[in-house]
């Protein structure tokens, strides 16, 4: 049992302590937020908020500095109108995310760096300001040559050209927001196993995240976890704009549960890129073909991904070019348009899954395709298809199946085709529908055809 003088004696006790705790207290420094992040507090060395000329000479000189002492420098919230700086080889810049703001004040890029090993970029809103760029600056932060580049947690805003802009770096760009650019959001050329993660992209105007490559060749870049809309193609064409994921001439990319939404063209376009790997993303609102695998690639597995609204659904073709080698499985691809967003001769429009070359289509659902449902080949560019186990249905044709002279084997097994207005299956030639529904009546005089097990209703 506690006496009433010993309790007395302890409660005395106790607040004789916190007296003196706060005593202490009273006469130590404040502690800035920069020296808590074991940083240089940049508004000690002169960089303040709206500072000119003058804070640009600052930070240029500290980030220099700094990153000879391998630390991180903390730039305090506020507006830092500025331009042209360049990053070390170390630099290591620190702000508050959605308070810190680097704006755009010349004409050039507003930061870039060249030949590093390591550039660290995080909580900072780098702003373009919507000026125009002078000569070549090809975005707001250029960076070239960096082996370990992260940028994160960053707002890059109102680029008049493209907002971050790589060549051969390596690293993580991740859980930034990368919005109303004129270009492109990010634009990644020659990578090195690069990791584009978890941003935000929204509002660009000519695509939204881009890796290519000035060559055919190795690239490993992963991209994962974005979400992208309203890509727009504000410089016309066909494809080579609009696109919010663009893989070109980039071998084994890895594009993964990415949420993506109104794309002019494509959610996912890989241009002549091997290996790619296009799984579970969810890809609503495209003007063009939601998903494509075409001209020089080698290597494409599409899977579990969800399409809802495009003009077409997943293809993967241009035989003619080399395009060839692909697994298509487990998707579900639904309300097809049989309109796209530019007028060519004859266009195809309104067709779920197309394939050409070496591939295997199984496991899909396929619902509300006003042209076709499943599309193999075209002309004399079919060889070694297969499609078993998919779901068609409500399409005006069930599967479109080339029978030119010159197609190679084809396989379409134990399907299920309902509400199919035109046929489940019908032979092609060229563009012109040639036979009966050969789900009902025989296909033997086609050689190259494997037609069985269908169901039909």
């Amino acid at each position: 049992m506690i006496s009433k003088r010993r309790l007395l004696a302890g409660l005395v006790a106790a607040a004789s302590t916190a007296a003196i705790a706060r005593s202490a207290a009273g006469r130590s420094p404040v502690i800035s937020s920069g020296e808590l992040r074991g940083s240089i507090d940049a508004s000690a060395h002169g960089v303040v908020p709206g500072g000119g000329e003058t804070t640009r000479r600052n930070l240029q000189r500290l980030l220099t500095e700094a990153a000879g002492r391998n630390m991180p420098v903390y730039l305090p919230p506020g507006d830092y109108p500025m331009s042209g700086i360049d990053l070390p080889d170390g630099a290591r810049l620190i702000g508050i995310a959605g308070a810190t703001r680097l704006l755009l004040s010349g004409f050039g890029v507003l930061l870039q760096a060249e030949n590093a090993r390591h550039i660290e970029l995080s909580g900072l809103i780098i702003d373009g300001a919507g000026r125009a760029p002078a000569g070549d600056a090809p975005a707001l932060a250029l960076f070239r040559n960096v082996a370990d580049l992260v940028i994160e947690n960053c707002d890059v805003v109102n680029g008049a050209r493209t907002g971050l802009h790589l060549e051969a770096c390596g690293g993580r760009i991740s859980r930034n927001r990368m919005t109303r650019a004129a270009e492109y959001g990010l634009y990644a050329v020659n990578s090195a196993n690069l990791t584009v993660a978890d941003n935000i992209v929204s509002d660009c105007a000519n695509g939204g995240i881009l890796i290519h490559r000035w060559e055919k060749g190795r690239d490993g870049t992963i991209i994962s976890g974005n979400r992208i809309s309203r890509t727009g193609a504000g410089n016309g064409g066909t494809g080579q704009y609009g696109n919010a994921i663009n893989l070109y001439r980039a071998d084994d990319v890895i594009v993964s549960g990415n949420h993506i939404s109104d794309s002019a063209f494509s959610a996912i376009r890989a241009n002549s890129a091997s290996n790619a790997m296009i799984s579970g993303n969810h890809c609503t609102a495209s003007g063009e073909t939601a998903i494509y695998a075409e001209f020089s690639f080698e290597g494409a597995m599409i899977s579990g991904n969800l399409v809802d609204g495009a003009a077409n659904g997943i293809s993967v073709v241009n035989f003619n070019e080399g395009g060839r080698l692909a697994t298509i499985a487990n998707n579900i691809v639904r309300n097809l348009r049989p309109v796209g967003p530019y007028t060519v001769e004859d266009p195809i429009f309104g067709v779920g899954i197309s394939a050409e070359a070496d591939t295997a289509v199984t496991g899909n659902v396929v619902e509300n395709a006003p042209y076709s449902g499943l599309a193999f080949g075209f002309g004399p560019y079919l060889r070694n298809v297969t499609a078993t186990g998919n779901i068609v249905r409500d399409a005006g044709v069930g599967c479109v199946v080339t029978v030119v002279e010159g197609a190679g084997d084809t396989i379409i097994a134990n399907n299920i085709f309902q509400g199919a207005r035109r046929g489940a299956i019908i032979g092609y030639r060229w563009r012109e529908a040639s036979t009966g529904d050969l789900a009902k009546d025989s296909a033997e005089r086609f050689s190259h055809l494997t037609i069985e097990g269908n169901r039909v209703s």
